[in-house]
């Protein structure tokens, strides 16, 4: 059995006639009638019904035939997969892209670079989908061994804490550790930037867990926590019901930005070099 017996028996069907499958494959219609009987002769059962007015899938050839389509569809999309990687660029992250960035990357890229689709997506793992191959690049802010991957510094983010909109420390333009540590803080534990370590080991808040922004953010807004975060949460996730102040006293956050060392994405060194030239304009605004 091969993909063509397949491909014959799909297009001899949709078409309606061999002389009409023979003209959408490209091929005699001789060949078309060899690869459904050498499909039929392999499973050992007949798949169509033909007679001089009609052509009817039998029972079996009910049961083939979606199956047939399925396999098709499968291998179409891995072709597509295989050869789309001139002509798409997947940038992951866990929580908040590029911050307040992200907009402008996305409209240089596409001014820039009009042949390559740009997506960026969100996935909860410590390298924002890049070790489970759901993307190409991807920006992170969690505690990260980088010897795995090729990484650049973009930049580092000052710490903002994120407040229930009727918590008292709202009123104050910047509060401090000491006063977070009066309050339950919720963690991202799987890919937040954010640990007890912020803290002595005699004098840490408790502490509650998540492992989603949402739900992160739903905790906030209820009164229950506090959060700690990069500056790029407060502007990629408004949300009623929370606050954001910047932390006075609180080591700032790197992001880094990585990607797979061997066969990396052709684009690679072009988003790399637009990510720093944003960076580098956002620190420099009078150049």
């Amino acid at each position: 059995m091969d993909i063509r017996q397949l491909r014959c028996l799909v297009e001899i069907v949709d078409s309606g006639t061999f002389t009409d499958a023979a003209i959408e494959l490209g091929i005699s219609q001789a060949a078309v009638s060899r690869n459904l009987l050498a499909l039929e002769r392999e499973l050992g059962v007949r798949l169509l019904h033909r007679t001089s007015r009609s052509l009817t899938p039998t029972a079996a050839g009910v049961r083939v035939l979606a199956r047939a389509r399925h396999i098709l569809a499968e291998l179409d999309e891995l072709v597509s997969e295989a050869t789309s990687g001139h002509t798409r660029l997947r940038v992951g992250h866990a929580w908040s892209a590029f911050g307040s960035h992200t907009r402008e990357f996305q409209r240089r890229w596409a001014a820039e670079h009009p042949g390559i689709e740009l997506q960026l997506i969100r996935t909860n793992t410590t390298t924002g989908g890049l070790a489970e191959g759901l993307c190409d690049l991807a920006v992170v802010r969690s505690h990260l061994d980088l010897r795995r991957f090729a990484h650049l510094l973009l930049t580092q983010e000052q710490r903002y804490c994120a407040l229930p909109a009727d918590d008292p420390l709202t009123r104050k333009r910047a509060i401090t550790l000491d006063q977070v540590r009066q309050r339950t803080l919720i963690i991202d534990r799987r890919t937040g930037s954010t640990t007890a370590d912020l803290w002595p080991e005699d004098a840490r808040p408790a502490i509650e867990y998540t492992q989603d922004v949402d739900d992160w953010l739903a905790a906030i807004s209820s009164g229950r926590c506090v959060g700690i975060t990069p500056q790029a949460t407060t502007t990629q996730y408004r949300r009623d019901g929370v606050v954001y102040r910047p932390l006075r006293d609180a080591p700032p956050v790197d992001v880094h930005l990585i990607w797979h060392r061997e066969d990396p994405h052709p684009a690679t060194q072009a988003a790399v070099g637009l990510l720093t030239k944003l960076y580098r304009e956002s620190s420099n605004p009078t150049n």
